[in-house]
């Protein structure tokens, strides 16, 4: 890999103030965020290269507009970034890597009746696995992306990572995944300020993606369609949709359709005796089985997490923190503890809408402990 021309070589540079300048690989995605988070690493005096994620065997494919950060209209919005910016700029062919990693996962996570969180994963496997990896390999000191989050240097040589300003905006839940080692080598430049602010300041750069809106839904796919996505690569498969006590109420094409805590689309025939609306409570793929009922059924007052990883610093599972069940979630207090591997997490209070295959957050004040996947739940017992 010493063949890649952007690739930095001689001692690192010193800057005029003696500190350490950086040698930055910015992932830029063609969006504002990520362009004004390699301009800032670039003007702090660290020597910037630019790389866009080609993240689909076939882009084309994907939905054009503004709306992901994988299309050909991304990857041009980066390199315009780039060029006003003034650094090098290159684009890496990741989409076996992603396929695999996370298109994969995510198809098999709903399979087996469990709600993935692919921008997570995303960031595991690929902005701070392969990506770093490689960057390190070719002699860059850091990776440098556009998430909402702050990083904080410890007297010790230790980091720590933050919730960002903009609490809004903060991505601290889908970076807990992080470990020290790929923390050390991870710049964050946005964490200290607001959307609207980088917003102003990308267009006083002359930057062209200033008013583009922000990405959202699941970049891979195309037409934003989940549940058709998941039935192209998993097929239909008729089950029924059972009460609590059992009782059938309808049928489905697929249990990997619905997520725990969906109200709406579940095709019951007939309302429910007491006149409320229900929820769906549980997934079985074992059956094929979707149970729905009441929304108190949905309570969880504990749950046991696995794959812990610590954020940075010392590993301290066993405490009182807060924890963030999902993205755009609240934080709850909780009592936490390591036990044989998996992390006991118990609530102060119910919590809803938590399902297997999301990850548990642990933060103390701003700052992020670690993060797990949710494997299983503990809820208040449904009354008869």
């Amino acid at each position: 890999m010493t063949d890649f021309p952007g690739a930095p070589t001689g001692p690192s540079p010193l800057d005029a103030a003696g500190g350490r300048r950086l040698r930055v690989l910015a992932a830029m995605s063609g969006g504002v965020d990520s362009a004004v988070a390699a301009a800032r690493a670039a003007e702090a005096g660290h020597e910037v290269t630019g790389v866009h994620l080609a993240l689909s065997s076939n882009p084309q494919s994907f939905r054009t507009g503004a709306r992901g950060c994988c299309t050909i209209e991304d990857s041009r919005d980066a390199r315009r970034a780039a060029d006003v910016i003034g650094l090098p700029f290159y684009v890496w062919d990741l989409a076996e890597r992603f396929r695999e990693d996370v298109i994969d996962d995510f198809v098999a996570e709903y399979a087996a009746g469990r709600t993935p969180n692919p921008c997570l994963r995303c960031n595991e496997k690929i902005k701070f696995a392969a990506l770093l990896d490689k960057a390190i390999a070719l002699g860059f000191d850091a990776v440098c992306t556009g998430h909402y989050a702050r990083i904080v240097d410890l007297p010790g040589g230790e980091r720590e990572l933050h919730r960002a300003v903009d609490i809004a905006k903060d991505q601290s839940y889908v970076l807990g995944v992080l470990d020290a080692d790929q923390l050390a080598h991870s710049l964050f430049p946005l964490g200290d300020t607001t959307k609207d602010v980088i917003r102003a300041e990308a267009e006083r750069r002359g930057l062209a993606v200033a008013k583009k809106p922000d990405s959202h839904d699941i970049c891979f796919i195309a037409d934003g369609d989940t549940q058709g996505f998941l039935a192209r690569h998993l097929g239909t498969a008729t089950g029924d949709i059972v009460d609590t006590d059992g009782t059938k109420l309808g049928e489905h094409d697929g249990a990997y359709g619905f997520t725990i805590g969906q109200r709406k689309g579940l095709r019951i025939g007939r309302p429910a005796a007491d006149g409320k609306p229900r929820y769906v409570l549980d997934i079985s793929p074992v059956n094929n089985t979707v149970t729905v009922g009441p929304a108190e059924g949905l309570d969880v007052l504990a749950l046991t997490a696995i794959r812990p990883r610590w954020c940075g610093g010392t590993p301290a599972a066993d405490g009182r923190y807060t924890a963030q069940l999902r993205a755009h979630g609240e934080e709850v207090p909780v009592t936490s503890a390591l036990v044989d591997g998996e992390l006991r997490v118990e609530l102060d209070t119910p919590a809803r809408g938590i399902a297997p295959g999301q990850a548990v957050v642990l933060y103390d004040g701003t700052r992020v402990v670690g993060s797990a996947t949710i494997a299983s739940t503990e809820r208040r017992p449904v009354p008869a």
